[in-house]
């Protein structure tokens, strides 16, 4: 290993050579280049954004969570102080004789 390691750093044309085989089988970069060029070789090298698994199931199954936690607040067993709000200003307006009006096809 020290021998290789050795030859990697001679200057030989031998050396380039056999550094660049190296590279091309590893998948790095056969020659030297500058800063700006390598960042653009690592974003190619990378996965794409809409593959990454981290990214693209970074949120949780929220349609699932929501139906969860009003099956709960139907049992009592979860608080949802926003709806309760909701329901309670609906039910004031009811009694003040304020409802708001709502075409037949959309009433539930």
């Amino acid at each position: 290993m020290y021998k290789y390691l050795e030859l990697i750093n001679a200057g030989t044309s031998y050396a380039k050579h056999m550094n660049r085989l190296s590279n091309r089988i590893f998948g790095e970069i056969t020659r030297t280049i500058n800063p700006k060029s390598r960042k653009v070789v690592k974003l190619f090298s990378e996965k794409p954004i809409n593959k990454r698994p981290e990214i693209v199931n970074y949120y949780p199954r929220l349609k699932e969570t929501d139906e969860l936690m009003n099956h709960l607040r139907n049992y009592g067993l979860f608080r949802d102080e926003h709806q309760d709000f909701k329901e309670e200003y609906d039910r004031l307006r009811e009694l003040r004789g304020k409802t708001k009006w709502v075409p037949p096809k959309f009433r539930k």
